[in-house]
């Protein structure tokens, strides 16, 4: 739990600051931000990590390898849908979509790794799903989550991008021989990463330069987007590496809620109806979640 408060809090500033950098250098010159940045802190990590720990880098496998490739690939595309649905759509409608990633997390896990989740446990990723939507739209607003098409497949890709992002770093965790979780998620981190920055990196060079220039150009911005993301990243493979991602996936989605008080203490407006309404049924699913794992 507090692995994933971490990473939700900060996802939440990373989020923030690549939707900034959309306008000024696109939507693929943002996503590469979040892994050509976040690479050396992720590295650091690793290394302070093994020195700490006074141990020695796991061993990477095929399996391993194969895993983080597929989830780096499909962390890239969720990554870049997701700021195209930002870009087009109010920020809560645009949350609403991607965020139905831990129904689908909770499918593939089955499916790909065995992750099977108690009855409870499903109620629980129906419940917090439920209130993030409500949470996240208002109820004027509801009508735009069945009348654009577009923009429906689009987050909802993104969302399953993201959830089957999750399930492979999990199964690359898992695949790696030696090294405690720490060690073997941050391992898994660096190569992701790694991955992440050859692809989108040729990807850019070869045939958006400008966007690869561009990234480069507005450093400063990008920086605190790499190490946002990259502490972010760091946390959320820890929780994958010690349990279920749909579980992670699910505890994580109260982060919208929170962001929601937070930000109306910070700016005096009151927190509206339906936020509250929808914080409660996230409670209500994360406190049966706890239920289902103490069972």
């Amino acid at each position: 739990m507090p692995l994933t408060l971490v990473a939700a809090a900060t996802q939440v500033l990373r989020n923030g600051l690549q939707s900034n950098l959309t306008t000024k250098i696109g939507t693929l010159g943002a996503t590469q931000v979040r892994f050509i940045y976040g690479l050396p802190f992720a590295v650091l990590f690793l290394l302070a990590a093994l020195l700490i720990e006074q141990t020695r880098l796991p061993e990477i496998t095929r399996t391993a390898l194969g895993w983080s490739l597929l989830g780096a690939v499909c962390q890239i595309g969720g990554t870049a849908l997701m700021l195209l649905v930002m870009g087009q759509r109010a920020f809560g409608v645009a949350y609403a979509y991607i965020k139905t990633e831990p129904v689908i997390v909770a499918l593939l896990g089955v499916l790909l790794l065995g992750d099977h989740l108690p009855l409870l446990a499903w109620a629980a990723v129906v419940l917090v799903t439920a209130g993030v939507i409500i949470a996240s739209v208002r109820p004027g607003e509801f009508g735009q989550l069945l009348g654009e098409s577009r923009m429906i497949l689009s987050g909802v890709a993104a969302g399953g991008l993201f959830g089957l992002s999750a399930i492979a770093f999990r199964g690359a965790a898992g695949a790696l021989p030696q090294g405690d979780f720490i060690i073997r998620s941050l391992t898994v981190l660096v190569v992701a990463m790694t991955l992440q920055c050859l692809l989108l990196g040729l990807w850019l060079a070869l045939r958006d330069r400008a966007a690869f220039t561009g990234s480069l150009r507005e450093w400063r911005g990008s920086l605190g987007a790499g190490f946002t993301g990259a502490v972010s990243s760091a946390f959320w493979f820890a929780a994958f590496a010690l349990t279920a991602a749909a579980s992670v996936r699910t505890f994580g989605l109260i982060e919208l809620p929170m962001v929601a008080l937070f930000s109306g203490r910070l700016t005096g407006k009151v927190v509206a109806l339906h936020e509250l309404l929808g914080l409660g049924i996230v409670m209500l699913g994360v406190g049966l979640l706890l239920a289902a794992q103490a069972a």
